[in-house]
């Protein structure tokens, strides 16, 4: 793919999937991988377009790589100083907080990462006076990470929706590069050194930073991308193309089944605090109608990882096991069973009886319990 072929991909799809435009302030998340390197590129030479509004770039250190992480740094310092672009950088000791919180490095990374993004993204907006729903924070996920994703997703299992694997947009994150392949992006990079576009090179006069934990196969993206998919390139050199525009049929049918979902959660949810000036307060929970129990069983599912996930925050991950907790309230004829009770969550409590499915904190539904 040449270079304007991957330039045409990233404005059509920021305008065909409404990821951004003209006016929209666009803060890019920025490691110095080749993927995010080129995404800077692309930004830059939008913007001068006039197709993608204010940008800023924004770089995180998470202190797992040594000199090498700190090598990144500069080489991105370096890439938004060339391309004039206004950069936020931080440093996090991931290693510390992941050891303090007991979790997973890579979720810890992920998790500061997009805290890091949105406040650095209100910035953004507050200094180009857009509101913050208006901005965007760009990431660089190309077609081989959906691909990756799907695979993982299949072979640890997945939820309702699942193997759409990548969207488009979650919120104010947008991944305008997921019908670009990582080769493309490779490739657009040396093609820019060669027509003598001005570039950053880092210490040995490399175009982009290479992580070399990238390789490691003990990780399971790596294992994946190493392992899984160049034997399925084997079979199907157009793997990534069929495989995504697959996905891209599952998200249509995903988002039509979701559009239903929502419907019906409206209608048969019934949230526990309301106020007319601040609108509902999904923490405090819900009740869910008798009537949900004679939906079909995969629409009730739905419904239940909706309510689960505005009760939760967008962060939090909605368990297979709590969805099934939910829905083991109704019985075989799809009536509330009186007497339910589940833990879920850690700390959310389900219980039932004649009028309806109640889900709110534990704290909440033992102080009822006791003035009971």
């Amino acid at each position: 793919m040449s270079a304007t072929s991957v330039i045409d991909r990233m404005r059509d799809a920021l305008a065909e999937r409404a990821l951004g435009g003209p006016d929209t302030p666009a803060l890019l998340m920025v490691s110095g991988g080749s993927d995010s390197t080129a995404l800077a590129y692309l930004a830059a030479e939008l913007h001068e377009a006039g197709d993608l509004g204010q940008l800023a770039m924004l770089h995180v250190n998470h202190q797992l790589r040594g000199e090498d992480a700190d090598a990144d740094a500069r080489f991105v310092a370096q890439l938004a100083e060339l391309l004039g672009v206004p950069l936020f950088s931080c440093e996090i000791d991931i290693a510390r907080e992941a050891a303090r919180t007991g979790e997973n490095v890579e979720a810890v990374a992920r998790r500061e990462r997009y805290l890091a993004a949105n406040e650095a993204l209100e910035s953004l907006c507050l200094h180009t006076a857009a509101p913050l729903a208006d901005g965007r924070i760009v990431t660089a996920h190309t077609a081989d990470d959906r691909v990756e994703s799907f695979y993982m997703r299949s072979i640890v299992g997945t939820g309702p929706g699942g193997f759409r694997a990548m969207r488009y947009r979650n919120g104010p994150v947008v991944r305008p590069l997921l019908d670009v392949s990582r080769d493309d992006l490779r490739s657009y990079l040396v093609e820019r050194e060669r027509a003598g576009e001005p570039v950053a090179v880092d210490a040995e006069g490399n175009l982009w930073r290479e992580d070399a934990t990238n390789a490691h196969t003990d990780r399971f993206r790596a294992y994946v991308r190493h392992e899984i998919v160049p034997r399925a390139k084997e079979r199907n050199p157009q793997l990534l193309d069929v495989l995504c525009r697959t996905m891209n049929l599952v998200a249509d049918e995903d988002d039509m089944l979701e559009a239903q979902a929502e419907a019906l959660v409206e209608r048969q949810a019934s949230w526990l605090e309301q106020a007319e000036a601040l609108g509902v307060d999904h923490g405090a929970g819900c009740v869910l109608a008798p009537a949900l129990g004679a939906e079909p069983r995969a629409m009730q599912r739905r419904a239940v990882v909706r309510v689960l996930g505005l009760m939760l925050g967008s962060e939090a991950r909605v368990e297979t096991a709590s969805v099934e907790a939910v829905l083991a309230a109704y019985d075989a004829s799809g009536a509330p069973r009186g007497g339910y009770v589940a833990n879920i969550q850690g700390d959310l409590a389900v219980s039932a009886n004649k009028h309806g499915v109640r889900i709110e904190p534990m704290a909440a539904f033992r102080a009822r319990r006791k003035r009971g």
